[in-house]
């Protein structure tokens, strides 16, 4: 290896002027050792000691704890090996480290040193040679004699047409579209990519069609920019003034005034018709006081509604208000009846209906009142009874009728069940409300309870009784049959398909055996057992009756069970008896024990 010198490095010791130091301020690791030893001289070293005495004494050793050297005493002074003994240590000189205790508990240091402590480990080698802004020189590490002015690395790179040249080639179309076609039918395949206007690739088989062929015209242009170069331009005076056309003002005018113009209103006679801007045209027409719907319904003239909204609103409003006054005030509409009734007949006049009012801070102009007075009143007997109080001036739903039972008379004396409100004045002892049976109907079929009849004002009665489609498919009674009427869609519920006898996963058909929303939310005490409404339907056989009736607790002998499974069989005309026909057949039986005297068990 030949000897680099380079300014500002010098090398020293055994290794002087054969090779170069990069780190000069590194410490070196190792031993040096002269240049020529093998490596079994580096490995064992000479032995450079005196050789021992043939025989040798006792002799003591010491360590000393200060340096770590061993030193030998031998028993006898008069030997020759004592001086060399005396003198020689074992190892190396090594610097004494921190113990545990100072690398566990260091020494405090100060805000001096702790700051030139964080500075040192800041700064890096690496911020030294390259530091921030400038490149790092590599001068160094270039070769001996290489001029770093004029040298340079890699092949050089030929000219190419650049970028320019590359976005827009200076090709003719024709070339451009030769070049895109290469590779374009395989491209097509793998990524569906047609060209503008290039047909989908159906694999047609027709004499007449060309897969080649496009449709539309392609549009014109020239490479070379000449239509762009037209755009950038200015236009000369010349063509300024070719281009200007002398126009009569006569014809600017006209133009302007027949041809709409941006953001104004089209407006042909603005300028011949001088009126104010806010003039209307035509006759002043009074509007009629009756509407569409009077003339459809032949209202007579004093029945019009039209322009009465306002007037039918306030009245709905008054109505409201005395259906929660009686509500939050009494417990049963006869309470609240017998308040209204001031003079004790049984009917409710003007004078009571007004002193309510007042009573109930419901101030009402006598029009309205007399409105009131005629919409609640539908026999026109001048007064409101019990029945259209309840339909009209309270909530029957919500209140009891106060009336008993309906096996009790129909005239009630006047003393209510409950307790009227403390703003209630007392009623005229002895009055009497003339309620007839039909006018109570209970509230449920399974109630005890009755209330009045509800009572349908109608405005308008039909004309020649007509009635719309809609209404006369959906009546129960004499409503049109639809058996025959074509049917469109797909019904939501299968019934004219049959349920299969092992239903997949994936059918989702309703066949007509599968609960509705009401079942759901309510199932009943059968359907938590795992029993359906079908299993109640299946025909079964006289022994699975009779099991089944037994297991529920039902004790007959079995000449009834055969008697009453022959009944059943004959209701149906197939002979085909099911749990529920059974059942039907004895609840018939013993109703009739019943009425007859005899325990209901006595079968």
């Amino acid at each position: 290896m030949s000897s680099v010198t380079l300014p500002g490095i010098q090398t020293t010791g055994i290794y002087a002027g054969k090779c170069k130091d990069w780190s000069p301020d590194v410490r070196p690791a190792g031993k040096l050792t002269t240049t020529g030893d093998s490596a079994l001289s580096c490995l064992k070293p000479k032995d450079e000691r005196p050789p021992s005495a043939d025989v040798i004494r006792r002799f003591r050793a010491t360590l000393r704890p200060d340096a770590g050297q061993m030193r030998v005493f031998y028993g006898k002074a008069s030997d020759p090996h004592r001086q060399w003994a005396k003198d020689m240590c074992h190892g190396i000189n090594t610097q004494s480290s921190a113990n545990a205790g100072e690398l566990a508990n260091p020494h405090p240091k100060t805000l001096f040193q702790q700051k030139k402590f964080e500075r040192k480990e800041f700064i890096y080698a690496s911020h030294q040679k390259g530091p921030l802004g400038t490149s790092h020189n590599q001068t160094p590490c270039l070769p001996k004699g290489l001029n770093k002015d004029d040298f340079t690395f890699g092949i050089p790179t030929e000219l190419d047409i650049g970028a320019g040249g590359l976005i827009n080639p200076n090709k003719t179309y024709a070339e451009v579209e030769q070049e895109s076609a290469v590779g374009h039918e395989l491209y097509r395949n793998t990524h569906s990519d047609y060209d503008v206007g290039e047909q989908h690739r159906r694999n047609y088989t027709s004499m007449g069609f060309s897969p080649n062929s496009k449709f539309g015209i392609p549009t014109p242009h020239s490479n070379d920019g000449r239509r762009t170069r037209q755009t950038l331009k200015w236009m000369s005076q010349a063509q300024q003034e070719k281009a200007t056309k002398i126009v009569s003002k006569r014809v600017d005018d006209f133009r302007e005034r027949t041809q709409p113009q941006l953001g104004s209103v089209h407006d042909p006679i603005k300028d011949t018709l001088k009126v104010a801007p806010d003039h209307t045209f035509g006759i002043l027409v009074k509007a009629d006081e009756y509407g569409a719907g009077d003339l459809l319904h032949m209202r007579p003239p004093g029945s019009y509604l039209r322009g009465k909204d306002r007037q039918r609103g306030v009245m709905a409003a008054i109505r409201q208000h005395l259906k929660k006054a009686n509500y939050h005030n009494f417990h049963d509409l006869l309470a609240a009846f017998k308040q209204y009734d001031k003079d004790g007949s049984g009917m409710i006049k003007m004078e009571g209906l007004r002193e309510a009012c007042l009573q109930y801070h419901l101030p009402v102009e006598p029009e309205l009142l007399e409105q009131l007075m005629d919409y609640c009143d539908t026999n026109r007997d001048g007064c409101i009874d019990y029945l259209e109080f309840s339909n009209f001036l309270n909530w029957k739903d919500k209140m009891a009728s106060g009336f008993g039972p309906k096996t009790e008379p129909p005239k009630t004396p006047m003393t209510p069940k409950s307790a009227p409100s403390p703003h209630a004045r007392t009623p005229h002892s002895g009055s009497e409300v003339r309620v007839s049976q039909e006018d109570l109907i209970p509230k449920t079929p399974q109630s005890a309870e009755n209330t009045p009849r509800r009572l349908q004002k109608q405005i308008d009665m039909a004309i020649g009784n007509h009635r719309t489609s809609s209404s006369m498919i959906n009546a129960v009674i004499g409503g049109v049959d639809t058996r025959d009427f074509r049917t469109y869609g797909v019904p939501t519920i299968r019934t004219d398909l049959p349920g299969p006898r092992i239903r997949r996963v994936d059918d989702r058909k309703n066949y007509g055996d599968e609960s509705d929303a009401y079942g759901l939310m309510n199932p009943s005490m059968f359907s938590r057992r795992g029993v359906f409404e079908k299993d109640f339907l299946l025909p079964r056989t006289l022994e699975e009756i009779k099991e089944i009736f037994t297991s529920v607790g039902v004790k007959m002998t079995g000449a009834n069970v055969e008697a009453l499974y022959q009944t059943a069989a004959k209701q149906h005309p197939k002979g085909h008896v099911s749990v529920e026909s059974f059942r039907g057949v004895l609840d018939d039986v013993l109703a009739n024990k019943v009425l007859e005297g005899k325990h209901p068990l006595a079968i």
